[in-house]
């Protein structure tokens, strides 16, 4: 998809779904797919892409991400900040992918291609071993992630 065909808007989920929790941005992504957003915002499971995801932000005006962060917090809670909030708190762990989102931006912003806006919205994993489900905190929490996405395709 060129450049001038991309919806401005990309809430990007990202994380792996075999490691239970580690799976909260894709399972977000599933619950906005049937919410009824406005024109100009696409969703995308980018489930543990890291580089290759280059291409899907470049040249967005906002790219809002969901994930599951290591926020130092109660299982299920919301946390929501800036790529730039996370470099400056190198103990944050956004996710467990080889390549993660601030070197995927890093690179997007030496090509000249970085989205103009980002924001993360994460979610505090209870358990990130292997299985498909989401912990019972976890799932209660995805309303709430899936309302601050909807919150911020609207700001």
């Amino acid at each position: 998809m060129a450049a001038a065909e991309k919806a401005p808007i990309l809430v990007l989920g990202i994380g792996n779904i075999l490691l239970r929790d580690e799976g909260a941005g894709v399972r977000a992504i599933e619950a906005l797919s049937a919410a009824a957003l406005p024109p100009g915002v696409e969703t995308l499971d980018g489930g543990t892409s890291g580089a290759d995801l280059l291409d899907v932000i470049a040249g967005r005006r906002r790219l809002i991400v969901v994930d599951a962060v290591d926020a130092d917090a109660a299982p299920g809670t919301i946390v929501r900040f800036t790529p730039e909030e996370l470099a400056a708190d190198p103990a944050r762990t956004v996710s467990l992918h080889e390549f993660g989102l601030l070197e995927t931006l890093a690179a997007a912003r030496l090509l000249g291609c970085a989205p103009d806006d980002v924001v993360v919205i994460g979610v505090q994993p209870k358990d990130v071993h292997a299985g498909l489900a989401l912990s019972e905190e976890v799932a209660a929490a995805l309303p709430r992630a899936v309302a601050a996405v909807v919150a911020e395709i609207a700001r």
